[in-house]
C-alpha cells in the first residue's frame, strides 16, 4: 500500500527525507497539549511523527487511494483523525468548532499541494476560527515571495502579512521527495498576529484595504501614483499628497511599500 504512486493532478510529491521531517517538528515547537492540523498528509510520515509529540492530529486528506493506507496506518492511534475531503470544500469553522482544534486553540503543521498553496493559506488565514501558528512547506520561490521586505513587496507578501508574522525557516531540496519535483522547497512559519479576530469581523475594512491594495499593484511597470488614481478614480494630485504625507515620493512603486504603510495609506484615502 506504501506504493501507491503520487498523483501528478494533486501535486503530490511525498516527503521521504528523515532528517528533514524531525527539522519540521522541532520548528513547530509542539507540546502534548498542542492539537495539529495536517493538510495533506499523505502515506502519513509527518503524520505519524506529529501524533507522537502532540494531543491529536486531524488530518485532511484529499485522494481516496490513500485514506485506506492511512486508516490502516493509523488504526491504534487514538490521536490521530483522518478526515476525507478538499480543505477548500470542507467548512472549515464547522470543523475547528465541533473538535478540539477550538478548545486550546491549534497549529498547522503540512507539506502543502504545491497547485493550491496560495488559496490554503488565505483561507487559513480569514477563517473564523484561525490557527495560531502555521508552520508549512512551500515552493521556495513562494515562501522568498511571502517573506519579502518592501521593495519587493507583492499581493501575496502583503496579504499573508496583513495577518501574520511570517519567517523563512530553512530551504528542503527537491532531492528529498519521492517524486523528485522540479524545483527545491522551503518551510515558513507564519504566527498569527493577536489582532486578525479584529481584522475578520471589520469585513468592511478588510475589504477596503484589499481594494486599494490590489489598484496599487494593478500595473507593476507603473507608479503607485498612476495605479491608484486609475483605480480608485482620485485625482493624481489627491495620491500624490497623501503619499507625500506618509515620506514617500512621486516615482514610489507599489512593492516598496510594507503592510504598516499600506494600512497608513488607507486611512489617508
Amino acid at each position: 500500500m506504501e506504493n501507491i504512486k503520487a498523483k501528478k493532478s494533486l501535486g503530490q510529491n511525498f516527503l521521504k527525507d528523515e532528517a528533514v521531517l524531525n527539522h519540521i517538528i522541532e520548528s513547530a515547537n509542539l507540546s502534548k497539549d498542542d492539537v495539529v492540523l495536517e493538510i495533506g498528509p499523505g502515506h502519513g510520515a509527518l503524520t505519524e511523527k506529529l501524533a507522537a509529540v502532540c494531543k491529536q492530529v486531524i488530518a485532511i486528506e484529499l485522494d481516496e487511494r490513500l485514506i485506506e493506507l492511512l486508516h490502516t496506518k493509523f488504526v491504534g492511534n487514538q490521536n490521530v483523525e483522518i478526515i476525507q475531503g478538499d480543505i477548500l470544500k470542507i467548512n472549515l469553522p464547522e470543523l475547528v468548532a465541533s473538535s478540539q482544534l477550538l478548545v486550546h486553540g491549534y497549529k498547522v503543521v503540512a507539506n502543502l499541494p504545491y497547485y493550491i498553496t496560495s488559496p490554503i493559506i488565505r483561507l487559513l488565514l480569514e477563517t473564523k476560527y484561525p490557527p495560531t501558528e502555521m508552520v508549512v512547506m512551500v515552493q521556495k520561490e513562494v515562501a522568498e515571495r511571502i517573506v519579502a521586505k518592501p521593495g519587493a513587496m507583492s499581493i501575496l507578501a502583503v496579504s499573508v502579512q496583513y495577518y501574520a508574522k511570517a519567517e523563512f525557516l530553512f530551504t528542503v531540496f527537491k532531492q528529498s521527495f519521492e517524486p523528485m519535483p522540479k524545483v527545491d522547497s522551503a518551510i515558513i512559519k507564519m504566527s498569527v498576529t493577536s489582532n486578525q479576530q479584529l481584522v475578520t469581523s471589520d469585513k468592511e475594512k478588510t475589504k477596503k484595504f484589499f481594494r486599494i491594495v490590489k489598484s496599487g499593484f494593478s500595473a507593476k511597470r507603473k507608479t503607485l501614483i498612476n495605479n491608484l488614481s486609475n483605480g480608485l478614480q482620485l485625482e493624481k494630485k489627491v495620491v500624490e499628497e497623501k503619499l507625500a504625507q506618509l515620506g514617500f515620493s512621486a516615482n514610489t512603486r507599489a512593492q516598496e511599500l510594507g503592510v504598516e504603510d499600506w494600512r497608513k495609506l488607507v486611512v489617508l484615502l
